[in-house]
């Protein structure tokens, strides 16, 4: 059952060394700042627990995976400081991603748009259904993927990258991604999805810890500038969004 909560849920609940890390919310389980907040947090709380040894990365119910950000909240920005906070949520998730100690793997069901394909990015191993078809809108609406595409880069490389961002309209299929390096597997259903992550993830919980820490540390090799970076990327984005261009595809998407 998913969240009717206006500013979603996050539940973690750990088991067998494995943290089951999941998110949600009404609008497609898209992110509202608060959450995106709590998730960073998360992430860092759970970085340092000695009882965790991966996190496992899904959201609510069995449709999409990940809407982005929050459209209502994207639509209110109204100076430039505002909009720079707004794109910081996603960024300040990232480097949370990054910077963690444990190995973050990623569930996803359905499709993801956005910010969320920034969150699968930022995994270290993502499994997926055949259902878990990919966008980046954000050209269409006069702003771009700037904060995450650093993120969706290391993963896919930048031709897939700038496949992916310029045409904005289109959805790849999750063979698509699985091709591009995003999805490490993908399956039939999502029986078979949650069969093989539970095997995995106890694969991964039974293996030294001590290990798993150095790999994740040589994944994100040649990262350490990402805070700097992905601040910059969100001030370009928050500019962005105040242009007439944007403000008049928001207008349409709005009505």
């Amino acid at each position: 059952m998913s969240t009717t909560r206006e500013n979603g849920s996050l539940y973690t609940n750990i088991e067998n060394g494995i943290a089951h890390l999941e998110f949600g919310h009404p609008a497609s389980n898209s992110f509202p700042s608060e959450l995106l907040d709590r998730l960073e947090k998360e992430f860092q709380k759970l970085s340092e627990d000695d009882s965790v040894k991966v996190i496992l990365l899904k959201s609510e119910g069995e449709k999409a995976f990940c809407a982005g950000a929050s459209f209502d909240e994207l639509v209110a920005i109204e100076t430039m400081q505002a909009g720079k906070l707004f794109f910081s949520g996603f960024a300040k998730v990232l480097n949370a991603m990054r910077n963690c100690k444990k190995l973050i793997v990623g569930r996803i069901q359905g499709k993801t748009v956005g910010g969320g394909v920034g969150l699968v990015a930022a995994c270290d191993y993502a499994m997926a259904t055949d259902a878990a078809a990919v966008k980046l809108s954000e050209i269409s609406i006069g702003i771009g993927p700037f904060v995450i595409a650093p993120a969706v880069e290391r993963k896919i490389g930048v031709g897939a990258l700038g496949e992916l961002s310029l045409a904005a309209h289109e959805w790849k299929n999750a063979y698509w991604a699985k091709d591009k390096g995003l999805y490490a597997r993908v399956f039939e259903s999502l029986k078979e999805l949650d069969k093989e992550v539970m095997i995995f993830t106890e694969k991964l919980a039974s293996y030294n810890p001590e290990a798993l820490y150095e790999m994740k540390q040589m994944l994100w090799k040649n990262t350490d500038h990402w805070d700097k970076l992905l601040a910059e990327r969100a001030a370009i984005s928050g500019e962005l969004v105040l242009s007439d261009f944007t403000k008049n595809a928001l207008a349409k998407y709005k009505k």
